[in-house]
């Protein structure tokens, strides 16, 4: 059966969620925490005889229960509920950031990942300005700077990028850094090659490679995700255009794309082991 059968098999319970206010805004609700009646009369500014009629509907339905005085989500309930606000917190931000995603090369973020695009709603997107020349790069670096463990995709080296990096090294903070094999290639050549020298000697720095273009950039850190992608031709790297977030859902997404990068990848530098 496809999604379109599905769909005509439940789409008078799915319509019966998505139509009714009330009943979405309670679901949502009770997947953050157990609510009173009293809770959930101020949460939805309902009042009792609008919001009862509901609950036994989502009763009725096995989407949810009541104890002492507290309604909350069945097992089932909690799998609905969860799907519903997974659906808001995607089309939430495809919608937020729908310039940015239009212009960009998104097609390096592996599918899984797209799938869980949502964690990224409480994000900010930065810009080089006239009067702010460099604001994405100065932030990418500032954000280097405060972090206390680094882990990193880059598809372009810079001085600057490879200084900042060398320097929380030698600090001994635990950095990660996977490159595509034209940059690698790169580091291999002076003023790199001489930076990589120095940090052979260091077991928290760990470089790997991978053999395509990865097609974007990105710094996760324990306080930042930082995301940066080609254009839409996926031709040209943006350096003038970030994605940046402090919250946490937005850095654990980032940390899984990295891990998903790391598994298809290979060591070139670990300490004093070199390939």
């Amino acid at each position: 059966m496809n999604s379109f059968e599905i769909y005509n098999e439940t789409e008078d319970n799915l319509q019966a969620i998505y139509r009714s206010r009330l009943l979405t805004e309670i679901l949502l609700s009770l997947n953050e925490s157990n609510r009173k009646l009293s809770q959930l009369r101020e949460i939805t500014g309902s009042t009792s005889q609008a919001i009862i009629p509901k609950l036994r509907k989502l009763e009725e339905d096995h989407l949810i229960e009541i104890k002492e005085r507290e309604y909350y989500l069945t097992p089932i309930g909690k799998i609905v509920a969860s799907g519903v606000a997974d659906s808001f917190a995607t089309f939430g931000t495809i919608n937020k950031f729908k310039y940015f995603w239009s212009t960009h090369y998104m097609e390096g973020i592996p599918t899984p990942l797209l799938k869980e695009i949502g964690c990224l709603y409480n994000s900010k997107i930065l810009h080089d300005r006239r009067t702010k020349i460099l604001n994405v790069y100065t932030n990418q670096l500032k954000t280097i700077k405060e972090a206390e463990h680094i882990y990193g995709i880059s598809s372009v080296i810079t001085e600057g990028y490879a200084d900042s990096i060398s320097e929380k090294v030698k600090e001994g903070v635990p950095v990660e850094l996977i490159v595509p094999l034209h940059v690698a290639e790169e580091l291999k050549q002076s003023p790199y090659a001489e930076k990589l020298e120095v940090l052979k000697s260091y077991n928290n720095f760990q470089l790997r490679s991978k053999n395509e273009d990865l097609k974007m950039g990105l710094i996760v850190t324990d306080k930042c995700l930082v995301l940066s992608l080609y254009k839409r031709s996926g031709i040209e790297y943006d350096i003038t255009t970030g994605l940046f977030s402090s919250d946490q859902k937005a850095i654990e997404w980032g940390e899984r794309l990295f891990g998903y990068y790391k598994i298809h990848s290979e060591v070139k530098l670990h300490g004093n082991y070199a390939l």
